[in-house]
């Protein structure tokens, strides 16, 4: 794909990070670069302590291990460019570059939220219907699950990345942002961005909206089934399975719908960076320390984890 430019030969753009401050860029480097290998470690440890523990072989935590390995692969995409240019003096990225970040940023991203509807459809099936959860969960219908969440996602990254690759841009290659996201991007452009800007709008409910409405009627129809319980430690039981899942739904979509359901006018070069930054770095991070110190099963997997390693 080539560049199309009216005003400048530029081939690229300049990222223009957390801050421009040549003080803060160390300091910055230190904490992402913390909070990068937190996530790592942090995703991997669940990932080993699930596939290590036969008793943690079951969906949830088959859709927990791969909503894991897409939290790596997420922060991955963007984390170590960002490292990179921390400390570097030129903060370029080539078009090709821009784009395929893009892509995999959008992939990734979307299979999170594809993954976290799964979880709450387990959650729903298991409350509400369980005598038929081993049937309607069963190993094939979870693995057609994953795959078409991972199929929907990369459709929707390519026909984005497709939509952006048509714009042109003029003098300006500084993106105002991290990495290269739809919304810097298209501020930049010099075409007429109204058609884009309705397309990008339309598709991105299509494709996030649609797993958040899932995971907002298998809710309600949780709670109902639950007020319906006689007891108090029933409904505490039934609630308490659903903790962990319910805050990292709250945590990955609060910051998503605050920076993608808004139109390009009032886009915000600061607020938009600190909500990013929530959904890209911290929520990731945070993922593997809510399923652990919320969910015995996972604290008993880790454990046992931790004696295989040590003996």
């Amino acid at each position: 794909m080539e560049l199309k430019n009216q005003s400048s030969s530029t081939s690229g753009f300049i990222l223009l990070g957390l801050s421009s401050s040549p003080q803060l860029q160390k300091p910055l480097f230190a904490i992402f670069l913390i909070m990068y290998l937190v996530t790592i470690v942090g995703n991997l440890l669940i990932i080993l302590a699930i596939h290590s523990d036969s008793r943690l072989h079951t969906p949830m935590y088959f859709f927990l291990s791969n909503l894991s390995f897409m939290d790596i692969c997420f922060t991955t995409v963007i984390v170590p460019k960002m490292l990179v240019n921390f400390l570097a003096e030129s903060k370029g990225i080539s078009y090709i570059g821009c784009l395929v970040q893009m892509y995999f940023f959008m992939a990734f991203g979307n299979t999170d939220s594809y993954l976290l509807a799964s979880m709450a459809v387990d959650r729903l099936v298991a409350i509400c219907n369980p005598f038929r959860y081993d049937v309607v969960m069963r190993p094939r219908h979870c693995l057609l699950m994953l795959l078409g969440s991972c199929t929907i996602s990369h459709l929707h990254s390519l026909f984005r990345v497709l939509l952006m690759s048509r714009l042109s841009f003029c003098a300006s290659h500084v993106i105002k942002h991290f990495f290269c996201d739809t919304q810097p991007v298209l501020k930049l452009s010099c075409s007429d961005t109204s058609s884009s800007q309705i397309v990008v709008m339309t598709e991105t409910l299509a494709v996030i909206v649609t797993p958040f409405l899932c995971i907002l009627f298998s809710y309600l129809r949780i709670v109902v089934t639950v007020l319906r319980i006689p007891s108090a430690a029933g409904k505490w039981k039934a609630f308490s399975t659903c903790g962990s899942h319910l805050t990292v739904v709250a945590l990955f979509y609060g910051s998503v719908i605050y920076v993608y359901f808004r139109p390009l006018s009032m886009y915000s070069v600061v607020k938009d960076r600190v909500a990013t930054v929530m959904y890209t770095v911290v929520t990731p991070m945070l993922n593997p320390f809510i399923y652990s110190l919320r969910n015995k099963d996972t604290k008993r997997g880790l454990r046992k984890l931790r004696d295989r390693i040590l003996s």
